[in-house]
């Protein structure tokens, strides 16, 4: 009888055991979307502000259209990307996707920037000036999201690498570890974009 009961006592803590897996990795999984979640709110700011700066730059750049357009064209593509990234915070092709979208929108806000410094005059346009600060302000707080959210995602598959865990989380729906959301470069990651006008 002695014996038995330490066995269903051992089935018992064994069943909790993985119970408390399978919640952990539930918990965790939350605590990076949720962190994507922040990310996300930034850059539809972000995505917002940028209409407003070309429409500002649009009445004295009227020779550099091609620029305006390209700056546009960057923003329609990283909102989609970010929606499907969205959609499914943590898979990596997503997530790839939403890093280049970004670096390419980087790259066009970097050649405006390079085409407003020749025009004084926009430079000391109190909207430029305005929506220059809220950008840059947005950026820091993209930065803090993503520092955020790739600690979450490296708690989640660090948990999810452990053995037993490692067992267990495929059988849980947890197939996979999470992407992080890297940059191409570490200097990247050290400074915001500079969007000064």
């Amino acid at each position: 009888m002695t014996t038995f009961l330490i066995i269903v006592g051992v089935i018992i803590v064994i069943i909790f055991y993985i119970i408390s897996i399978q919640n952990n990795l539930v918990e965790l999984k939350n605590r990076y979307q949720n962190a994507f979640a922040q990310i996300e709110v930034q850059l539809k700011r972000r995505y917002d502000l940028i209409p407003n700066l070309v429409e500002t730059a649009k009445s004295y750049l009227k020779h550099e259209r091609e620029t305006l357009e390209a700056v546009i064209a960057a923003r329609n593509t990283a909102i989609g990307d970010l929606s499907a990234a969205a959609a499914n915070p943590g898979n990596a092709d997503l997530m790839q996707n939403l890093m280049n979208s970004e670096a390419s929108l980087g790259s066009a806000l970097g050649k405006l920037n390079i085409v407003v410094e020749d025009y004084p005059e926009l430079k000391a346009n109190e909207n430029m000036m305005q929506l220059s600060e809220e950008i840059t302000s947005t950026e820091n707080k993209i930065s803090f999201a993503r520092q955020n959210y790739n600690d979450s995602v490296m708690g989640y598959n660090v948990y999810r690498q452990s053995f037993p865990n490692s067992i267990f989380a495929p059988m849980f729906g947890h197939p996979q570890d999470a992407a992080l959301l890297e940059f191409s470069d570490s200097a990247d990651i050290q400074t915001a974009p500079k969007v000064s006008f």
